[in-house]
């Protein structure tokens, strides 16, 4: 009785340190993601003031589209890229936070 006891102490204490290894990757990337998206949005804003300035220069309709169109392709392009750099940074959390489940199930099928 007292080796059943030990043995589901011992299962409670590595389910914890489990636990605890994916909390600390959650709260990596709940460090990461609001610095990027900050600094995605100040870039974006400096873009568009910059935009801005250029449409109030601007000598003709042509130009004035050109510089529309330009300022759409580089917004919709990095929006893209910064979408992906996030999805990869929560893909890899899902990953390191899966790996200790994935360990305690196999230490636990071993164990049979």
């Amino acid at each position: 009785m007292i080796n059943n006891l030990e043995t589901y102490q011992k299962l409670g204490q590595q389910n914890v340190d489990e636990a605890l290894k994916m909390f600390g990757e959650w709260n990596k990337v709940g460090a990461r993601s609001p610095s990027k998206l900050t600094d995605f949005t100040r870039r974006s804003f400096e873009d568009g003031a910059a935009t801005v300035e250029k449409l109030l220069r601007a000598k003709s309709l042509d130009q004035t589209v050109e510089i529309q169109s330009d300022f759409a392709k580089r917004t919709f392009d990095g929006y893209i890229h910064e979408l992906s750099k996030v999805g990869g940074i929560y893909a890899q959390l899902l990953k390191d936070s899966y790996e200790p489940i994935e360990q305690a199930l196999q230490n636990s099928a071993q164990r049979k």
